[in-house]
């Protein structure tokens, strides 16, 4: 364990800007000191903000763990840069070479080879190949389990030995946590394969279905047997995977409203810069060449003189699981390093491994020298903000910061370098208590989330914006309904807004100490403030929901038509600035956000239809009642502008058509005010709602709300109709009953027990003998009688009503 003792180094402040620079009272939280500090950019005067983010590994889609990641940081972004008004570079990168992207690119590589083959190969020889995968990937994952189980057997001894972990929790009994549930993916991985094996023993499976349950044992099995025989000259070998995958993650988080970053380097480009930087470290004497043309980062040099090393997290400076995963898993152990805790700046390329030139042989990058090599390229010695996830703050982070620090280190400095002001790390994704990972295989893609309609790019955003940056965010059922909640509350709020914007009438003139006006004052205090307090969003989220509720009971007469919609323009200024409405900026003085306004060429028809509809109503409502004449006056109603012929308002057109048809056709009905009600609710419920349009009817003979069919608004349609269907149900029920109890009572109390179980009866039909002509006993007795009474009385309502 390492130990609670170690605690952060110093951070130095930057410089305070001279008195005729005005910043903001901006205070973030930065991980190099564990709290909030002022935030005060290097070069003040110009408000230029420098920004390097770790970007995404590619060798795998993106998933919702990873939209938290890259949302979140586009959000803190777009408050810097649309709010607070910084001149921000924002530099991104894309690693595409690693170990994970190394073994991923040669699996894949041998996976192909191996199906070609298998295609040449008996069902026997496929069979033999994954059987053997079965037992070497049991071996290493599920040590429980004996490696020689057969598949038929391997279900009933899985349940038998991790039945706890199949439960969620431990071995012990405990909650589970990461480790647990990467056992379960070990267990649904083993599951699937054994079942495809039995399955291929049948001939019952598809090529396809079976070459997809068993390729998470195959692929480490290759990988082990043949990875090193691969010609790994051939970089498109990793290439191929690599530029796919970096173009599926820049539509996904372009599809999630993330504005692209003003530069992405990538480290195959990078090549000779990296080794260039790896040979200065060395020169300036924090690194050493091992015998096999590795480099390594010497840290007791490093702090020796007299700098930090770990300034994130020192606590984990010796936690030997972190700094392995922070090695990869194709790093070999040295005998020839240091110390334990060095780290490889730069790796000799072992057989089936990609390499490039360098002063020490052919070999590859070292993750963490990556980012220092490019980010320094791009930003200098010295950066405002470096942000990435939660978990490369250690070793990844800490490293790179050793690194550059070692880089650009100036002997004759009498403190040491500070590469980095202000380290920003975004809080994880997690589901079932458990990290969002692709290791545990516990994740949903972006692509698929977005595809099967569970998110939507807002809604997803909406999500991380209540849960804050920094913190974890669990996904529960709680959560996405407070987001779908605020989500529903912003669109009507909006929707009314447009509604006021394109029906404007003179209001009441208010004072400005009217109580929403005062309110909107001190919303725009109150985001100020919590976006100084390290971006607090969901202080932000409440101050909008808590302003629109204000708005909502509010006397509207007291409200000017101004004043309303400065408030609709504000608040759309501030969705706009956390990236919720497209590509809308923050300037932009259209009020509302995109998906809740109506299309322009349908507009003349839907406000004709609803001002049909709307008179009718009220007529057909009042005391008076409706006319024919006032029925015919109402449908001859025209459009103040339209487009005859355009093909997108021809269904609107339509609709006017067959209403203005209908009403005719009414004209000589004697029950003409409830027919007319019943056509006006059918235009509103079926012919406009299927077009994606809604009348909202609305109090005190207020004109219709015409908005756009949400997702809110087909739930509740949805819970309505399930409930009427219920209430349907409940009554046919209830008539089958009394339909069953009416039938039952045809029969006379008379007659009913006449049978051949009984041998006499008295003169009211009670029986006094059973068949063998033994008398009634005094206690069936008492029970017969109560059963002749109750037919009695269904007997006599049955008559009753069918005498009626």
């Amino acid at each position: 364990m390492a130990s609670q003792a170690r605690r952060q180094p110093p951070w130095q402040a930057p410089p305070q800007p001279s008195h005729d620079i005005q910043l903001p009272p901006l205070k973030i939280w930065n991980s190099l000191t564990r709290s909030k500090t002022p935030f005060v950019p290097i070069d003040s005067k110009n408000r230029r903000v420098t920004w390097y983010a770790c970007g995404p590994t590619v060798y795998d889609d993106a998933h919702l763990g990873h939209a938290r990641n890259y949302v979140s940081t586009d959000i803190i972004r777009r408050i810097m840069k649309d709010y607070f008004k910084f001149d921000v570079q924002f530099v991104m990168n894309i690693t595409d070479v690693d170990d994970k992207i190394i073994v991923r690119g040669r699996q894949q590589h041998l996976l192909e080879e191996f199906r070609d083959a298998s295609r040449r190969r008996g069902a026997d020889s496929v069979h033999d190949t994954c059987l053997a995968a079965l037992k070497a990937y049991l071996s290493k994952n599920l040590p429980l389990v004996p490696s020689d189980t057969t598949p038929e057997e391997l279900s009933r001894l899985v349940e038998q030995h991790y039945s706890p972990f199949l439960e969620g929790k431990t071995l012990d009994g405990g909650l589970a946590g990461d480790q647990e549930a990467k056992i379960k993916m070990h267990i649904k991985t083993v599951l699937a394969a054994s079942e495809a094996l039995v399955s291929l023993t049948k001939s019952s499976i598809s090529a396809d279905q079976f070459n997809h349950q068993v390729q998470d044992i195959l692929l480490p099995y290759l990988d082990t047997l043949y990875g090193s025989t691969i010609n790994a000259s051939d970089h498109s070998i990793f290439t191929r995977l690599t530029k796919n995958f970096e173009d599926r993650f820049m539509e996904d988080v372009r599809a999630l409203n993330c504005i692209d970053p003003d530069a992405v380097t990538r480290v195959t480009e990078y090549g000779q810069q990296i080794v260039d930087f790896v040979d200065k470290v060395e020169k300036n004497g924090f690194a050493y060449k091992t015998s096999d043309g590795s480099v390594y980062f010497d840290i007791e040099a490093f702090e020796a003189a007299n700098n930090n090393y770990a300034r994130l997290e020192p606590w984990n400076r010796n936690d030997r699981d972190l700094q392995a995963d922070g090695e990869g898993a194709l790093t070999k152990k040295s005998t020839e390093k240091r110390s334990e805790p060095d780290f490889a700046l730069w790796k000799s390329s072992k057989p089936g491994e990609p390499s490039w030139p360098s002063p020490w042989g052919d070999g590859r990058p070292g993750w963490h020298i990556e980012c220092s090599a490019m980010a320094s390229d791009k930003l200098g010695s010295q950066i405002d903000i470096h942000s990435g996830g939660i978990d490369l703050a250690f070793p990844h982070h800490d490293n790179e910061l050793a690194q550059s620090e070692a880089y650009w280190c100036d002997r004759s400095r009498h403190s040491p370098r500070q590469w980095v002001n202000y380290f920003m790390h975004m809080g994880h994704l997690s589901i079932h208590g458990s990290k969002m990972s692709k290791s545990l295989k516990n994740f949903t893609t972006i692509k698929e989330a977005l595809g099967r309609g569970d998110w939507t790019p807002r809604g997803i955003r909406i999500v991380f914006l209540l849960g804050g940056w920094r913190e974890g965010i669990e996904i529960t059922e709680d959560l996405v309904k407070e987001g779908s909640a605020w989500e529903d509350k912003v669109n009507n709020f909006f929707i009314k807004m447009n509604d006021i914007s394109d029906n404007q009438e003179s209001t009441t003139t208010v004072k400005a100490e009217q109580p929403v006006w005062k309110t909107l004052q001190q919303a725009k205090d109150d985001v100020f403030l919590a976006l100084c307090d390290s971006f607090n969003t969901p202080s932000v989220m409440r101050v909008i929901s808590e302003l629109i509720s204000e708005y909502n009971s509010a006397d509207k007469n007291a409200l000017t038509i101004e004043q309303t919609l400065q408030a609709a323009r504000w608040l759309t200024s501030i969705v706009n600035t956390l990236g919720l409405n497209g590509s809308a900026t923050a300037d932009d003085d259209t009020i509302g956000w995109s998906g809740i306004g109506i299309p322009e060429d349908a507009k003349p028809y839907l406000t004709t239809i609803s001002r049909i509809r709307d008179t009718l109503r009220q007529q057909a409502r009042s005391p008076e009642g409706l006319t024919s004449e006032k029925l015919k006056s109402a449908s001859n109603t025209s459009p103040n502008s339209s487009s005859p012929g355009n093909a997108e308002a021809a269904p609107y057109q339509a609709v006017l058509s067959k209403l203005q048809h209908q009403i005719s056709a009414l004209a000589d009905s004697e029950k003409l005010s409830k027919d007319v009600l019943q056509l006006c609710d059918r235009i509103r419920d079926v012919e406009l709602w299927n077009l994606g349009i809604y009348l909202e009817d609305r109090p005190d003979d207020q004109p219709a709300l015409i908005r756009p069919v949400t997702k809110e608004l087909r739930a509740a349609k949805a819970e309505q109709e399930a409930r009427e269907q219920q209430k349907k149900k409940a009554k046919e029920e209830r008539e089958k009953e009394a339909v069953a109890k009416a039938d039952k009572g045809k029969l006379s109390h008379l007659d009913m027990f006449r049978t051949a179980e009984y041998s006499a009866w008295d003169e009211e039909g009670l029986p006094l003998k059973d068949a063998a002509g033994e008398e009634i006993t005094k206690s069936k007795g008492k029970k017969l009688r109560k059963d002749w009474e109750r037919q009695k009385k269904l007997h006599e309502a049955w008559r009753k009503a069918d005498e009626s």
